[in-house]
């Protein structure tokens, strides 16, 4: 994410660079962070503030000074979003933050069709890439975990720390390895006549998280609770 974003940090600078052309084709918003994923009763706003601030509020930022450019070219914008963003499946800032992006996709669709801009939002399922890299996971949910306090501690149990990072290495074999498949879904959505509204990438994506996301919320939270770890006294409140 680190070139996309020094743009998010300088949208105006990219804009420069793209001026003597009067016109941009494609954007794709694709910079994004995780931040903390850990039980929202050990979080802090300033967890949630984080994730949301690269993930939407810097896609927000990018897309508001290039729309200019791609409204002339009757172009394309395309969202790279997440499953995160059509079922919480864990705690921290990154869901609710994927949520949002879906929100803003939707609307600026809308807005930009009498205008001839098509945009397209992608929702990838799990990938290794940087951004799911275990050991700084484990390194964030560690430091949150040491800061806090006793009692929440004694209601999650000496060792759900543990039990929770070792349910994590099993999740990373369910991992898409193909990146290209996220590249292609960009390549039609850039260079198609008639382009989705919504991509989804990875096998998990289709053949888990998206079904599951359109089934009633008792099956859901039915089937996600049971991969959580259970907590040693959560009435010792």
């Amino acid at each position: 994410m680190g070139q996309e974003a020094s743009i998010f940090r300088d949208p105006q600078g990219a804009k420069r660079l793209l001026v003597s052309s009067q016109c941009l084709w494609g954007l794709i918003n694709n910079a994004g962070i995780l931040g903390v994923l850990a039980p929202t009763d050990w979080l802090t706003v300033e967890h949630f503030r984080e994730p949301f601030e690269v993930n939407l509020f810097g896609l927000i930022n990018v897309t508001l000074n290039m729309l200019p450019l791609v409204k002339k070219a009757q172009g394309r914008i395309i969202n790279v979003s997440s499953i995160g963003g059509r079922l919480a499946i864990s705690g921290g800032g990154y869901t609710p933050s994927k949520y949002a992006v879906e929100g803003f996709n939707d609307s600026l669709r809308r807005d930009m069709k009498e205008f001839g801009v098509k945009v397209s939002c992608i929702e990838p399922g799990l990938f290794k890439t940087g951004l799911s890299d275990p050991v700084k996971a484990t390194e964030k949910k560690m430091a949150v975990w040491n800061q806090l306090s006793s009692d929440i501690k004694q209601q999650y149990g000496d060792g759900y720390i543990e039990k929770s990072l070792a349910k994590k290495a099993k999740n990373k074999l369910f991992q898409n390895l193909d990146l290209s498949l996220v590249v292609k879904c960009m390549d039609h959505a850039l260079t198609s006549l008639f382009p989705q509204t919504h991509y989804i990438a990875g096998v998990d994506a289709k053949t888990f998280w998206i079904p599951l996301s359109h089934m009633p919320a008792i099956l859901q939270d039915f089937l996600l609770q049971k991969h959580k770890v259970k907590l040693a006294d959560p009435k010792a409140v």
